[in-house]
């Protein structure tokens, strides 16, 4: 491995959206990043090509986060290109674009939000339990619409509150192994995950919403990531940081 990478982080879900913004984002800050993908490939292999050509190291790796074999199969590459981990961004989700209230929410919507959502994020937890270096550091990822209650969200709001619980849980389970565990909540985004599915006046009212009267950016949250595994971020732990704009 270059020497110069001293640290590792995997990136789940990172070919597109807040995902390649935090690879882009970790990789900039000298850290070498594990470009996970589920089917995205070539979008996977551009954000590659365009880390390897700012300066720096980033690698392609398919596998499906519900799949705890190749969660397995993942952690196993990342060791392999580049020695040791020592960060898990767990950013790969899904949201429906189609919100139905509970009583009309189908069992595979609920079966395929609660696989990727939260079982990814225990798969990827469970490895990240005994594989990363000592002093490592884990995001997860949840929502700022647990807090907003929005009709229509019962279920994926429910996933990340899971995800939220499993953060603040794990983070005392890995004492003495000075691993921190947080989550960032992320408000109304600009990606294609929040736009797919809107009207141009429900994303200009969402974007209302927030006292600061915009959108987020991807680049919004890969700093909120870059700092929580950074020097900076080494006292918090267990928490959730709502990068929301202050939307709640």
């Amino acid at each position: 491995m270059n020497p110069a990478y001293t640290k590792v982080a995997i990136v789940t879900g990172a070919s597109r959206g807040i995902g390649a913004a935090i690879a882009r984002r970790l990789a900039a800050d000298g850290i070498a990043v594990v470009v996970n993908y589920a089917n995205s490939s070539a979008e996977a292999g551009e954000l590659v090509a365009a880390i390897a050509a700012a300066g720096g190291k980033a690698l392609a790796v398919k596998a499906d986060v519900a799949d705890p074999q190749a969660v397995a199969a993942l952690f196993d590459a990342a060791e392999q290109a580049f020695g040791h981990i020592d960060i898990l961004i767990n950013n790969a989700g899904i949201m429906p674009s189609k919100l139905p209230p509970l009583a009309e929410t189908s069992d595979r919507e609920f079966d395929e939000l609660f696989a990727i959502n939260v079982k990814g994020t225990f798969n990827t937890l469970r490895q990240a339990a005994t594989r990363l270096q000592a002093g490592g550091r884990i995001v997860n990822f949840s929502t700022s619409v647990i807090g907003l209650a929005l009709p229509g969200y019962t279920i994926y709001a429910a996933t990340k509150a899971a995800v939220e619980t499993m953060t603040n849980i794990f983070a005392k389970e890995l004492r003495g192994r000075q691993i921190t565990v947080n989550a960032i909540a992320p408000g109304p985004t600009a990606t294609d995950l929040f736009l797919n599915g809107k009207s141009e006046e429900l994303v200009e009212r969402m974007s209302k919403m927030a006292p600061l009267e915009r959108l987020g950016t991807p680049d919004d949250i890969a700093a909120a990531v870059a700092m929580l595994v950074g020097a900076d971020g080494g006292w918090i732990n267990g928490q959730t940081l709502r990068a929301n704009g202050g939307l709640v």
